[in-house]
């Protein structure tokens, strides 16, 4: 064809992509019901002006008679990375209009497919009409019609159309999908940028569900629109059943909000807000929520929740990212009642224990900052709030380490300091029967009602040395300072001495060294690393021990995976004194056949000075750890990975005079394409003076079952075995494919210490991919 025809190629090709990609903003306009992120464009196809044609066809026509341009026989086109074929193309410049027919499909740059019988498209692309469309996205969306037209430019109809996300039945193409969305009409607003669906169907197995007169929702082009979103079903035994409707405000680019109104059956209406607004360097969201309780004596008499009938919180989240290494934030919630939040089961705001905190945290190559308050809101139905009083509001806790950026002495240089400041406005305390006689032998105090405030240094130096003979050596030293701020109340039934100073200071110097010396050894199939360890670090005794309060340093478990800490203390607020070595064996195996094995084995020996762990503080930390004798307990981890998704470990204490066990942590999992199971068993001696009164022995177990392709059971169990009973347990079934997921679970929890803590619960949740999800139960 000659040069001077392309202009009528070109304005022919650009009509026919143009004709059927307007159809394409369609299908993402419907995935606006749930705020998708496809798109089509809805503007006319916009290509570079010397984007290159290539059209291939078995006969190729130019009229000048009668100003025609005809394209016959297997016609393809490729133009600015869209690829269309069909039998025959037609475009007639004197009436302006392009015709197309035979199996018509268009290849969109992105991937997604528009296919089509005939076209007939105005080359102004004003008006046109296509039969037979369907369209699929790359991302599994579907959407057919039986036609669809252009009118005055400004808007697409598609007359019965259906969408659905779910694929085909591969056995029998015809079966109607799992679920679909049948409307009579689909018109589609260029000016408005909306989307209608007039007497829209729901239908889910070939079945419908829900009609609806109309949905009208934003096409592809609005990222954002104000509307209703999917509803939500609750249920709770003190609440009744509960629709949630939430209203979605788009106030601008940078600025949204969501108002959700649930109405319950026996409480009535729960009104909540959310405002989300978004900053170049984070975000900022700021909820509220509030409600006048209908029968508030459906609650426990004297209990929060049935303490009053309005009640209502606030609460706020910011992250914002500084620069690349500092970010600042908060989360904070304000309620009317300790218990609000989680009664009414606001997402992200439920937790029996809400952390509100702000912070301040710097991240460098060679060093770290981070500053944080907490106040912990512990949500229980105790009108008092008495186990909230007791937590310590952290005003602040500032943690700072660093490493020296080069070599000093040939060794590796770091320094942390701590800062802490708590407040408790109640004493926390409890009265422990260490004997079994019903009396109460002592008192344990968790925290002391007042002010304390600790600042914390420590400096650390270590090099490591290969010596003959392959013996790595370690020798290290470090310097530790503390000083304390006190204004607190004086515990009245300890046992042992409390400090009456205003301040006090306590400094610990450390001399240590250790030596490992690896064993290599190779057979035929398997690789073993034999590695005996021995450490011994010198140090002065730990200062005011017992005398001081312990925040931080309550919790201690004396196990394989802290033999070798030169400080086996979980906290700052108790340090590690006296003259100590850790002597053990360390082993990893591996085999060809895909077997592995790895395992520790120890003892630690107190060798002079002060026993800290045989020194009582105001919680007892230490007591019955099996470090509080001069010869600790044997401590022991073993494991072994099987090549069949079989791994099995265990974690065991002994008494280091009768072998006794003291404590037991052994797990047990498999793993593969259907099954995933673990059991775990927990066995504890009584610590008396440590809080724990009675031997404790229990049982974890859960299961996932993968039944097909699609269904899945799942299942847990927790057995206390002294208890004879289960503490909880749940089960499950799921369903889950390409476009369909539901979740149905049972469970139930009993509490011995309080029977009116145990409870149980039914929740399901549904879920239509594009669409939304519809829940029954708990947000968890």
């Amino acid at each position: 064809m000659a040069v001077k025809d392309r202009k009528n190629i070109r304005r022919l090709t650009r009509a026919l992509l143009t004709g059927v990609a307007l159809c394409g903003p369609l299908l993402p306009a419907v995935d606006a019901l749930a705020q998708s992120s496809n798109s089509t464009g809805y503007a006319d196809v916009v290509v570079p002006e010397d984007a290159k044609l290539l059209l291939a066809a078995n006969e190729l026509t130019y009229d000048r008679d009668s100003e025609r341009v005809i394209a016959a026989g297997a016609v393809q086109i490729n133009y600015a990375g869209y690829q269309m074929v069909a039998r025959k193309v037609e475009y007639n410049q004197k009436t302006g209009r392009v015709l197309a027919s035979g199996n018509i499909e268009l290849v969109e740059p992105g991937g997604n497919r528009i296919y089509a019988e005939t076209l007939d498209v105005t080359d102004n692309f004003a008006d046109g009409f296509v039969k037979s469309l369907r369209i699929e996205t790359t991302d599994n969306t579907r959407m057919a019609a039986e036609s669809g037209e252009r009118v005055a430019g400004t808007e697409m109809i598609l007359h019965k159309g259906v969408y659905t996300a779910c694929l085909p039945c591969a056995e029998d193409p015809k079966r109607p999908p799992i679920w679909q969305v049948k409307a009579e009409k689909v018109i589609q607003n260029g000016q408005k940028h909306t989307v209608r669906l007039e007497k829209a169907r729901f239908q889910l197995f070939g079945r419908t569900l829900a009609v609806l007169p109309f949905i009208e929702v934003p096409d592809n082009t609005v990222k954002r629109k104000s509307g209703f979103l999917f509803p939500e079903m609750r249920t709770s035994e003190n609440l009744g059943f509960g629709l949630a409707v939430p209203y979605y405000i788009a106030i601008a680019n940078d600025r949204d909000a969501t108002i959700t109104t649930t109405g319950y059956t026996s409480q009535g209406l729960l009104l909540e807000g959310e405002y989300r607004q978004r900053f170049e360097k984070g975000t900022v969201t700021l909820r509220a929520a509030g409600i006048d309780q209908m029968n508030s004596d459906n609650f426990t008499a004297g209990t929060s929740d049935a303490r009053r009938d309005q009640r209502g919180m606030v609460a706020s989240k910011g992250d914002f990212q500084i620069n690349p290494r500092w970010s600042f934030g908060w989360d904070v919630m304000l309620q009317s009642d300790n218990n609000f939040a989680r009664t009414y089961d606001l997402a992200g705001l439920d937790q029996s224990t809400h952390t509100n905190q702000v912070y301040l945290t710097g991240l460098g190559k060679r060093n770290y900052f981070d500053a944080r308050a907490f106040y912990f809101d512990v949500q229980d139905a105790d009108s008092d709030s008495t186990a909230e009083k007791k937590q310590p509001t952290v005003l602040p806790s500032i943690d700072y380490s660093y490493y020296a950026p080069e070599p000093v002495a040939g060794g590796e240089l770091s320094a942390r300091m701590n800062f802490t400041t708590l407040s408790r406005f109640k004493q926390d305390e409890e009265s422990v029967d260490t004997n079994g006689d019903n009396l109460d032998d002592l008192m344990r105090y968790r925290g002391l009602e007042g002010t304390m405030s600790r600042l914390t240094g420590e400096a650390e130096w270590k090099r490591s040395y290969i010596v003959p003979g392959d013996l790595q050596l370690t020798p290290l030293l470090a310097a530790r300072g503390d000083a304390f701020g006190l204004d607190m109340n004086n515990p009245t039934a300890y046992a042992g001495e409390y400090t009456s100073d205003a301040t006090a200071t306590r400094a610990m110097l450390t001399a240590g060294l250790e030596a490992r010396y690896p064993i290599l050894m190779t057979t035929a199939n398997s690789t073993h690393v034999i590695e005996p360890i021995a450490q011994v670090f010198a140090r002065n005794n730990e200062q005011l021990a017992g005398m001081l309060p312990n925040e931080d340093a309550q919790s201690f478990v004396f196990d394989a995976t802290n033999l070798f800490e030169r400080d086996k203390f979980s906290g700052y607020d108790r340090v590690e004194g006296g003259t100590r070595a850790n002597i053990g064996v360390q082993y990893t195996g591996t085999f060809d056949n895909g077997f592995g094995l790895r395992g520790i084995f120890g003892q630690s020996y107190h060798l002079a000075g002060q026993n800290s762990f045989a020194t009582d503080d105001l919680v007892y930390a230490g007591a019955n750890s099996g470090l509080e004798t001069d010869v600790s307990d044997y401590v022991a981890m073993a494991g072994i990975d099987m090549p069949n998704g079989v791994s099995l470990s265990t974690s065991v204490r002994l008494d280091e005079k009768t072998l006794e066990l003291r404590r037991t942590d052994a797990a047990i999992s498999y793993n593969n394409k259907r099954l995933q199971s673990e059991l775990v068993f927990t066995q504890l001696d009584a610590q008396p003076e440590y809080g724990f009164t009675n031997d404790n022995q229990a049982v974890q177990t859960s299961h996932t079952l993968k039944i097909n392709e699609y269904w899945s059971v799942f299942g847990s169990l927790t057995y206390d075995i002294d208890e004879n009973v289960f503490s909880r347990r749940s089960v499950g079934l799921s369903y889950a494919d390409e476009c369909t997921i539901l979740t149905v679970a049972f469970s139930d929890k009993y509490d011995p210490d309080a029977e009116v803590a145990s409870d149980w619960t039914i929740a399901g949740r549904l879920t239509f991919r594009t669409l939304g999800d519809i829940r029954l139960g708990s947000n968890q």
